[in-house]
């Protein structure tokens, strides 16, 4: 999966989370006070492109050490996560 296509489904399902009120864009703190998704919103975020994840053949570990340290975790941003999510689906290819 290349960055584009993950991009385009990590703002659906962010979007999807908030049913519909905001438009994700690529730098959209996903964490943080400035953050639109409350921890329960970005949890669901992450089953959803776990279950993704499944459905096209690769492991999507967003539980990691490196997920949460704060200074380098994908959920700094919607580009950020969807990086991840591209990257790991290349690594389980």
């Amino acid at each position: 999966m290349n960055r584009d296509e993950a991009l385009k489904i990590v703002r659906e399902l962010v979007e999807s989370a908030l049913n519909g009120k905001v438009n994700a864009t690529d730098e959209m703190p996903l964490i943080g006070g400035a953050s639109a998704l409350d921890s329960m919103k970005l949890v669901e975020v992450c089953l959803a492109l776990e279950d993704i994840a499944d459905e096209r053949g690769f492991e999507f570990d967003w539980t990691s050490e490196a997920a949460m340290s704060k200074s380098r975790s994908m959920f700094r941003t919607v580009a950020t996560l969807a990086e991840e999510f591209a990257q790991q689906s290349q690594v389980s290819a």
